[in-house]
């Protein structure tokens, strides 16, 4: 399999991950590995932050959108 964002600019490059969000193949230069909180609750409770966080591979885009918001 090989990078999404690579095979978009016409690099050749293999994939090494997933991103978990949105399932896009990527390369090492375009995962971030992070740390992301775990939330737990449901409906009508309003849901709380667990004190762990879960290990998540991300692209750059969904760690974006998710991570860089919480900080």
């Amino acid at each position: 399999m090989h990078c999404y964002v690579c095979a978009e600019t016409g690099v050749d490059s293999e994939a090494i991950a997933i991103c978990i969000v949105c399932g896009m193949a990527v390369c090492k230069d375009h995962l971030i590995r992070a740390d992301v909180d775990m939330w737990e609750g449901g409906y009508p409770f309003p849901p709380h932050k667990l004190k762990k966080k879960l290990p998540r591979v991300l692209c750059k885009e969904c760690y974006s959108a998710l991570v860089k918001q919480e900080q």
